[in-house]
């Protein structure tokens, strides 16, 4: 027997008409390449996002072609988000920071058909237009620049709308937008997210235990849009009718504050990487910023050290840690501390959080749901990396707790296995990160003749900060045991990281696979 609901299918179109009709007056805040703020509204969104799937149409959409882009945080990119799968397109997000073949295998590999940019952008633009094939090209203007030869205006397609667009009649599990993997393993690879995943996510996303965004919020988007669709902030915030302000390519500690206290921000995002920014700035300027009362802060992409929630706290924001992937919509899962930890004191709190690993309930996370990707685009030759009965295996090696709590050890590719033992790079690197001298850390197995291999730290300093090999191995030592300690500590200027922040392993493995290791 049927239940007796109505049969209405999950679309991106119901947040788009409820934002105009509910929240059409609530600010969206954009801060353009040179600082200037533009401040519009949901009502502007819908209206925009409308024009801007009206010109796609005009131009010959067909349901189905993607529409790629490459734009920096801004109320623009929030109407791609929109305005293109409202159109029965594809959004495809163009990580700019990509090598420029790489970028131009993944713009021919997922076919894109049109493309809306920044001028800014233009340069890198210009590194792949001979290798890819990009019908038209709308080039998103800032005030002061010129628009060059070639490309066409994306606000005077907008101008050109006549206002009678009529939605198509799309489908729930539909494609609504695409992203690439980053390729850190193989080439990268095209997940393709459908309306009903995203609105799924958006619904989750919102919940009390997950990030509990509502009306009451003024969100500040700090992750990158052009990276896993901006971790699904922007459908959620236009969903719930929060304020929303976007950074746009400025995102370093100063800049951020500035955003954050002038606009009252009550809930942000943003890799680990952003943060430990934000905490510098707010020690180096102590008294500068008064940040807003219970400002909540949601990092992904690496491990949140443990160092980074401490620091953060005295100045009142806290911070939770979210997991997910390009193929999980992207968030999965998000750790916040329960009501009977609250109870406990803040070192107790850290320490119960930061359980070390015991070698015995290890194992890879496989993960499924309905906003979890079932293939990737066009690359059956990739489909192990999901299990004959569904599950996707996630290559990160976790633990999970009795009441659900995941503690995510490593990537399997960076698991140490040392004389036959492995060892978390992981949690040296949080622990290495605890250290008050230490900014950042990266911890790699390299070649050894006689354990197979043997962890290296990379270690930066905080400014106007030393700290000499040994003294960080005895401060390693209270929490890990002698096998476990790494045989090499380098110090370093900077660690190389992936486009989207991550630390980039895989070049310290091939920098240091040489190492001479002491007789």
């Amino acid at each position: 027997m049927d239940g007796r609901m109505m049969a209405y299918p999950l679309t991106l179109i119901p947040l788009l008409e409820r934002a105009r009709q509910v929240f059409g007056s609530v600010e969206i805040v954009s801060r353009r390449p040179d600082r200037s703020i533009v401040r519009t509204t949901y009502a502007d969104l819908h209206r925009r996002a409308r024009a801007l799937a009206e010109g796609l149409q005009r131009a010959g959409l067909r349901r189905g072609d993607r529409v790629a882009t490459m734009m920096w945080n801004h109320s623009a990119h929030l109407e791609a988000y929109f305005g293109i799968p409202a159109a029965g397109g594809v959004l495809h997000t163009l990580n700019l920071r990509l090598h420029p073949d790489e970028l131009a295998y993944i713009v021919n590999h997922a076919e894109d058909r049109f493309l809306i940019v920044d001028d800014v952008l233009l340069p890198i633009l210009t590194k792949i237009r001979d290798k890819v094939n990009f019908e038209r090209v709308w080039v998103n203007s800032f005030p002061g620049t010129t628009l060059p030869e070639g490309p066409e205006s994306y606000d005077a397609m907008l101008a050109e709308a006549k206002g009678d667009f009529a939605y198509p009649d799309l489908g729930e599990n539909d494609a609504a937008a695409m992203c690439y993997t980053s390729g850190t393993t193989g080439k990268p690879k095209g997940v393709l997210y459908s309306h009903r995943a995203m609105v799924l996510h958006s619904f989750a996303m919102a919940l009390p235990d997950a990030c509990a965004m509502s009306f009451n919020d003024c969100v500040l988007q700090a992750s990158s849009m052009f990276h896993a669709n901006g971790w699904g902030f922007p459908y959620t915030a236009t969903m719930v009718g929060a304020k929303l302000v976007f950074p746009g390519p400025n995102v370093d500690g100063e800049s951020l504050l500035d955003l954050i206290c002038a606009e009252e921000v009550t809930l942000a995002n943003g890799v680990p990487t952003v943060w430990i920014g934000v905490c510098d700035a707010l020690d180096k300027h102590a008294g500068r910023w008064k940040v807003p009362a219970g400002l909540r802060v949601l990092s992904a992409g690496s491990a949140v050290p443990e160092s980074l929630m401490r620091n953060l706290d005295p100045h009142g924001i806290r911070i939770f840690q979210g997991w997910g992937m390009t193929e999980t919509t992207p968030l999965a899962t998000m750790s916040h501390v329960d009501p009977e930890e609250r109870k406990q004191a803040a070192e107790a709190q850290a320490q119960e959080r930061e359980v070390p690993w015991d070698g015995q309930s290890l194992g890879e996370l496989h993960i499924r749901g309905p906003w979890i990707a079932e293939s990737y685009f066009n690359m059956p030759e990739a489909q192990d990396r999901w299990t004959e009965d569904g599950w996707f295996r996630t290559g990160d090696v976790v633990s999970i707790y009795p009441n659900g709590c995941i503690r995510i050890a490593d990537r399997a590719k960076d698991l140490i296995k040392s004389g036959g033992e492995w060892i978390s790079s992981v949690d040296l690197e949080n622990a290495l990160m605890n250290h008050p001298a230490v900014q950042e850390a990266a911890v790699v197995g390299v070649p050894h003749p006689k354990w197979q291999e043997r962890p290296l730290a990379v270690v930066v300093c905080r400014n106007g900060a030393q700290v000499g090999k040994e003294e960080l191995r005895e401060f390693l030592a209270a929490r890990f045991a002698k096998w476990q300690l790494p045989d090499a500590i380098v110090f370093a200027g900077e660690i190389p990281r992936t486009s989207v922040g991550k630390f980039l392993k895989s070049r310290l493995r091939e920098q240091y696979s040489n190492w001479k290791w002491e007789p």
